[in-house]
Formats: structure tokens, sequence, C-alpha cells
């Protein structure tokens, strides 16, 4: 067995390569006309597929943490995840290849003027479970006033109602949800630089290592560069991967 193959083998253990999308990021990942998954990462599942050699087959979840609490269930072989050390625990990533904004949607009444202000005032705050963002607002003061929802659906409802007087996520979809909502607006500054990166289940040492030298040479290529632009976002939020 050559080199090649080992690699890929420890990718794809079925012969096919499972690669895991959260449509719970609209920013990555959407659907065509024809329901199809169409974005960011299915454009980079498809080039690692192409460069192994393998058929390609979409795992459809609705949820980031969906993605990560399946990491030991072999039920996928590349994840598309925002880097973060608890799911590093059971995910090899590779460098982030896009870096986002994770901003703040205050609603019509909330009377704060800045993000600091949010935090300041101890005014409730809504966000999606499991989610990058969740995982950041834990870890950050006013945590205590994090309200967590199963999606964004539901996060978004309790803002309307005034259950909380903002929400979390990523700043172009947030600003979106704004145009909505008359009143509401994004506050200043982002409370955190959201970096998405690949990444295979541990255990899986040469996988990884295969998937960092994919990275490094789509990103110094401009290849995701090109890829973020054919869908909308600015080439400018591409990273340029780590040394090989």
């Amino acid at each position: 067995m050559t080199d090649k193959d080992a690699v890929t083998r420890e990718f794809c253990p079925t012969g096919v390569l499972r690669a895991a999308l959260n449509f719970g990021n609209r920013v990555l990942i959407g659907r065509d006309e024809a329901g199809q998954p169409m974005g960011i990462t299915a454009d980079l599942a498809r080039a690692l597929a192409e460069q192994l050699g393998v058929e390609l087959r979409f795992v459809e979840m609705d949820r980031a943490v969906d993605v990560s609490a399946s990491a030991t269930e072999e039920l996928w072989d590349l994840c598309f995840l925002a880097l973060d050390p608890k799911r590093a625990e059971t995910i090899h990533f590779s460098a982030p290849y896009v870096q986002i904004d994770g901003s703040y949607l205050a609603g019509a009444t909330c009377p704060a003027q800045t993000s600091r202000d949010l935090v300041a005032l101890g005014l409730p705050v809504g966000s999606v479970e499991g989610s990058a963002y969740s995982l950041t607002l834990a870890r950050l003061p006013g945590a205590e006033h994090v309200m967590y929802f199963h999606d964004i659906h539901a996060m978004l409802a309790a803002l309307d109602q005034g259950r909380v007087a903002a929400v979390a996520g990523i700043a172009s979809v947030m600003a979106e949800e704004a145009l909505h909502r008359p009143g509401s607006r994004l506050l200043s500054p982002p409370f955190m630089s959201i970096r998405q990166a690949m990444g295979v289940p541990a255990g899986r040492p040469r996988a990884a290592a295969a998937l960092q030298d994919f990275v490094a040479t789509a990103a110094r290529s401009g290849r995701i560069a090109d890829i973020l632009e054919r869908h909308g976002v600015d080439r400018a939020c591409a990273l340029d991967g780590p040394a090989t």
C-alpha cells in the first residue's frame, strides 16, 4: 500500500468521503434551486474529494452542535466548524481558512449602544446552543445572562417577543436579519472573530496531516479566496493557512 493509499483509506474508511455540512451556518452552506447543497463548504468538500480521487457524499445536519457531538460516532469523515478548544478534543482541525465576525443584533427597544454596554447592563442575550459563538460567550463576561435556544429560528423568535434584548450570531447573518426588524441594529465591536476550519475525527493522524496540506495549498494558490468570492464573501476574509 502506498502512502497515498494509506491516507485515502484513513480519510475514507467506507470508501466514500462523507462530508458533514452544517446548514445552520448560512454564510458557508445553502441549497440551489433543486434543493442540493451549494456553498463554500460544499465546494471545498468537492475539491478535496477530487484530490483524493474518491466519491463524495454529503451528511446534512441542522446545527454545528450536531456535527461536533457526532465526531466519535463514525458518521462523517470531514467537517467544517469554527475552531474551539472543546471541539478539538474529538476533532483534528486544519488551520483556519476564513475568518468571520460574530456580532450582537440588538432589538429595537434595547438601550445598549455598544457590545460593551450590552454586557455592562446585564441584559439577556440569546444564542444558539452548541454554536461557536455560544461556546465563546460562555467564557466571556456576561455569560450568566446568555439564554440558549435550540436553533436560530427559536432565538430570533425570542428577540421578536422581547424575551431577550439582543441575540448573537454571524455578523453578516445578523445584518440580514436586522433588515426585517425596524429599529434593530448590529452592535460594535464584534464580540469575537470566528475562525472556520476543516476537520477530521480525532485518531486519524495521516488524514489530519493531509488535510492541513490541502488547506495550506488551497489558501496560498488563491483557490479558497476564489470560492469565497463566488459565494458572496469578501476575498479578504480568506486566511493564508499554515506553513508547509
